[in-house]
């Protein structure tokens, strides 16, 4: 996957060595998630916040949402990285975040009802190609193929108004 390019030029190993985030990587991604969090273009990214479980502190990513019929869901393109372990230990509890803060629950969803979810999110997230390791033109047996390293979880909002000043 070395060879693999991010926006068509930087190499992923750029951003990640030995499965871990880069000074340039970690750095990379705090600004996106600051930016996605004030809720700017490409309006399909927000920011994920989710209390560490290992220090409770309150994390912020940068995630894409997918759009389907049904529902919203977000797609980890790093696999089993430390978000998705935050969100499992914080049984799903998170806000969402782009412009304004909304608190909701993800729930996994099932490695079966995943491959379209993740081939939407391949047209929707380029950058995450080369992570997933599959192309824009991948096919839905493709996607399947992947489904179960990838975890994806179905954002189920909750309507209470939140309290701007409140973590969670």
């Amino acid at each position: 996957m070395s060879s693999a390019k991010v926006f068509g030029f930087l190499p992923v190993s750029h951003f990640y060595r030995n499965g871990r985030a880069t000074a340039f990587g970690r750095a990379f991604s705090r600004f996106w998630a600051w930016w996605a969090s004030l809720g700017l273009p490409p309006r399909r990214q927000v920011g994920l916040k989710v209390r560490g479980r290992r220090t409770g502190r309150i994390h912020t990513v940068a995630a894409v949402i997918v759009q389907r019929a049904d529902a919203q869901y977000l797609v980890s393109m790093l696999g089993e990285c430390e978000w998705v372990k935050n969100v499992r230990a914080a049984r799903g509890q998170v806000e969402i975040v782009s412009g304004r803060r909304r608190r909701a629950r993800l729930e996994e969803a099932p490695i079966p009802v995943r491959a379209p979810i993740i081939k939407e999110f391949l047209r929707l997230a380029p950058g995450a190609r080369p992570h997933i390791g599959l192309g824009k033109s991948a096919t839905l047996a493709d996607c399947d193929r992947v489904s179960a390293d990838f975890p994806v979880f179905r954002i189920v909002y909750e309507d209470a108004p939140l309290n701007p000043r409140a973590p969670f």
